[in-house]
């Protein structure tokens, strides 16, 4: 595939799960990748290693997207490296499911300074690096900020914040031919995932049996409609949410 050739792209969060799958079909389809990663150098490494030895063009780059200063270096670097931008996609995110009673200040701001602040503030400094053509921006939503999922009243907050996000600068920011669309997902099989625990849980069965496809969803799942809400197959697709989830409502 070479419908993203030429184009650069910054994938926050890309270390593992969706951010890495996101990372990795955009390098196969043609574009320069910037991996952006908070804690995991050797996971964004790896991904990076995955796109250069098929051919591809990527780098790694630490940052937090939560901070200012970070994002401000991760566009520097993006802009030294491959000079321009085409593409960004906020996926980097963090949840934790509990219930109302175990909920706390520093979750709740851990939560929203990552999932909300981060895609605003990674956004903002796009504008600066998008060049007279515009670009892309794909933000990573749930289905849970639609979906009332027990356990889930700070992250599905986040989420929905997203989609708000998403709607509200597509409108704002089309006339600079800056696209602005969210992607969906339902439950997808990502190291979180297993790391809390849902894999072979009842609520993974659960979902299961609600899904109309009837399977959890893998990261490629969602990485393929990334692929296309990048390219200029998508040129017409603004202020979107995309669900990705077999069909699970």
């Amino acid at each position: 595939m070479s419908e993203l050739a030429g184009k650069v792209a910054i994938v926050t969060g890309a270390s593992k799960g969706i951010g890495a799958a996101i990372a990795k079909a955009l390098g196969a389809a043609g574009a320069k990748v910037v991996v952006n990663y908070a804690s995991s150098k050797e996971g964004a490494e790896l991904v990076v290693a995955a796109i250069t030895s098929k051919g591809g063009k990527a780098i790694a780059v630490h940052g937090n997207v939560s901070e200012a200063k970070d994002v401000q270096r991760l566009f520097a670097e993006t802009k030294k490296a491959f000079g321009a931008l085409d593409v960004l996609v906020n996926n980097a995110g963090v949840f934790e499911f509990a219930p109302l009673e175990a909920v706390t200040e520093s979750e709740f701001h851990r939560e929203f300074n990552i999932n909300v602040l981060g895609t605003i503030l990674a956004t903002k400094e796009a504008l600066n690096y998008f060049g007279p053509g515009g670009g892309s921006v794909i933000n990573l939503s749930s289905v849970a900020s639609e979906k009332a999922i027990p356990n889930s009243v700070v992250y599905s907050a986040t989420k929905s914040a997203l989609d708000s996000v998403t709607r509200v600068l597509a409108k704002e920011l089309g006339a600079k031919n800056i696209r602005v669309n969210a992607i969906a997902p339902g439950g997808v099989d990502t190291e979180g995932v297993q790391r809390v625990g849902v894999k072979g849980s009842d609520f993974e069965k659960q979902m299961v049996a609600e899904t109309p496809l009837g399977r959890f969803g893998q990261p490629e799942d969602i990485a393929r409609v990334a692929v296309f809400l990048a390219s200029d197959d998508s040129g017409w697709v603004t202020g979107e949410r995309i669900t990705v989830s077999g069909g699970y409502r």
